[in-house]
């Protein structure tokens, strides 16, 4: 790696102060949302949503800093890199704290929850979620493929996943699949961003069972996100769909029975 001249660190941080006043003003509202919704925790939900776009904001700013390390530098700016990951791992955590991380459940678990931000029409939520995404593909990207962090990027995704689908009313989304409805074209786009999603993130724990770690905590988390993709069609309707997924998550069960067998076997010989 080429020696950073003082003049050239000097032109990067420089180039990066508007940035960094960005972020700290960002920090220092968080500190003070934060106060605001300890203090009246009745109207936190629309908070909370608040700190999720400030946090995914937050996130983008330090990925710029990154890049601007890489393109003057030469370098990547792994402090920014984590700080970026940390502040999309606080935007899902607080979108979590609205509408719950739960995975597989039944609808009626998680509704009540909804009905705090149900003023939050269904245009604004799907444009929260894309945003979301978003920041994810770009961190992932501004780490590279062969990141210490790639299999860990898994888990992240897999929440990602779980509040994009639970920010969605399903008894409300069962209505706007009618293409008379205002709300369709949104709907329909985050249904297809849920499914996906949720097929994507079975496929990277299966991935990273295979290929990583070949824990069973894996390979049941992949099948977890399979069964939940099945009731969100089997709900919707979609019997072609959910025979399929049915199929799958048999198929994947089978390899879960054959490692457990395994495992129980080589502990049998030791």
């Amino acid at each position: 790696m080429a020696k950073i001249s003082n003049e050239d660190r000097s032109l990067y941080f420089k180039r990066i102060r508007p940035y960094q006043v960005t972020i700290d003003a960002i920090l220092k509202k968080e500190k003070s949302s934060r106060l605001a919704i300890s203090k009246n925790p009745g109207a936190a939900a629309f908070g909370l949503l608040a700190l999720v776009d400030d946090m995914l904001n937050l996130s983008s700013h330090y990925i710029i800093l990154n890049g601007v390390s890489q393109a003057m530098l030469k370098v990547k700016n792994e402090d920014a890199l984590n700080e970026g990951r940390k502040s999309l791992y606080k935007s899902v955590i607080y979108l979590e704290q609205v509408v719950t991380g739960l995975i597989d459940a039944p609808f009626s678990e998680y509704e009540e929850k909804l009905a705090a931000i149900a003023m939050l029409d269904q245009g604004r939520r799907y444009l929260l979620v894309r945003k979301m995404g978003l920041a994810v593909q770009l961190l992932e990207g501004a780490y590279g493929e062969h990141t210490k962090w790639k299999w860990s990027f898994v888990e992240l995704e897999g929440r990602y996943a779980a509040v994009t689908k639970n920010i969605l009313d399903l008894k409300a989304a069962a209505v706007n699949t009618n293409p008379e409805s205002p709300d369709y074209e949104p709907t329909m786009y985050h249904l297809q961003l849920i499914k996906r999603l949720f097929m994507q993130v079975a496929d990277r724990y299966r991935e990273k069972y295979e290929l990583s770690t070949r824990q069973v905590d894996d390979l049941n988390k992949g099948l977890l996100f399979l069964a939940a993709l099945r009731r969100i069609v089997m709900v919707l309707g979609d019997r072609d769909e959910a025979e399929a997924l049915r199929k799958k998550y048999d198929t994947w069960t089978v390899s879960l029975e054959k490692e457990l067998k395994r495992q129980s076997d080589l502990a049998m010989k030791n």
